[in-house]
């Protein structure tokens, strides 16, 4: 029988969820890719049998490591040798770090996402468009939206083509940008290449921010880039996409869309949006809606814009939980 030490780290994952126990690691299978899944199932099912003392220690070694992750993401690196060697030692702190900071493989600019946005902003601003987008991939998609948003909309424009079609980048390269921003802040390198950037990763952005700002960047990329733009609205969902939903995930949209919201969002909208939102209502329901929008007079386009985007971010958030399917086009029709 092998002893803990002895396992390699497949073997512990399939021993911890074991452990944990078949409600617990369907959890975890949740956030897993398709081949991880398959190698972690062949080797649970190759387990022998496994002692008490032999899962304790699996376990002792997860608890570890999660708590360094913890200390890790709370302080930085140096403040997690510092708990961790106050705790279990200098020896076993510097293992732990070595194992964690391996398998993570600490990502470029680890500082800027504990930093605001606005001083972000500030110093980056006047920077080359390349060297902000490559700061951007590396942020929280809220950061990045927050700072997307506030550029003037040429320079939004030419942010999100790069962030775009951002590839790979070279550790030098890195370390050139990372530098520039050491002035003020302290900073984290890795030595190995690393992907950011592309299109989820515009999308995430876009999906973050205002409507305005979204609007600007897809115009203009339709311009510029038409594929780009194309393939970008394709993973996006807007307002007008409305349509695109199937009525039973509509009315679900709707019971949590304040009608005051919802009259606002679509006082601007297309007919044939207005027209399904309606065949979605009571006949009570959408007759109350219209006169609403009748009589609620001028708006402003920016008031306009925020209720619609209520709406697109109750969408997304219904997706994102798996209460609605959004048909995004070719290759992604709904079998009911």
């Amino acid at each position: 029988m092998y002893q803990s030490s002895e396992l390699t780290n497949k073997q512990k994952a399939a021993v911890l969820l074991i452990t944990l126990g078949p409600d617990l690691s369907a959890q975890i299978f949740k956030h897993l890719r398709e081949d991880e899944i398959e190698k972690l199932t062949l080797e649970i099912a190759s387990q022998r049998k496994i002692s008490q003392e032999q899962k304790e220690k699996v376990l002792a070694e997860f608890h570890q490591m999660a708590i360094a992750k913890e200390y890790l993401s709370a302080g930085g690196l140096d403040y997690a040798r510092e708990v961790l060697e106050k705790a279990l030692g200098a020896e076993k702190a510097v293992s732990i770090i070595n194992r964690l900071t391996s398998s993570l493989q600490i990502r470029p600019f680890d500082f800027a996402r504990k930093t605001d946005p606005a001083q972000l902003l500030n110093f980056i601003q006047n920077e080359h468009p390349q060297t902000i987008a490559l700061i951007m991939a590396y942020l929280l998609p809220d950061q990045s939206a927050a700072i997307i948003s506030a550029l003037p909309p040429e320079r939004q424009v030419d942010v999100a083509k790069r962030i775009a079609t951002m590839d790979r980048t070279s550790p030098d390269i890195l370390k050139d940008v990372e530098r520039i921003l050491e002035r003020k802040l302290s900073s984290l390198v890795t030595q190995d290449f690393t992907a950011a950037g592309g299109v989820d990763s515009i999308v995430e952005v876009l999906n973050r921010v205002d409507r305005t700002t979204e609007r600007t960047i897809i115009e203009n990329l339709e311009v510029q880039n038409p594929e780009l733009a194309e393939e970008i609205k394709r993973r996006m969902f807007v307002f007008e996409d409305i349509v695109l939903l199937d009525d039973r995930s509509l009315q679900l949209v709707l019971r949590e869309i304040d009608s005051k919201d919802l009259a606002l969002a679509l006082k601007a909208s297309s007919a044939e949006v207005s027209g399904k939102v309606y065949k979605n209502m009571s006949k009570r329901a959408s007759e109350m809606l219209k006169e609403e929008i009748e009589y609620m007079g001028p708006v402003r386009i920016r008031d306009v814009e925020e209720a619609q985007q209520k709406v697109v971010n109750v969408i997304r958030r219904l997706e994102e939980s798996g209460e609605i399917i959004v048909s995004r086009g070719k290759g992604d029709e709904i079998i009911a």
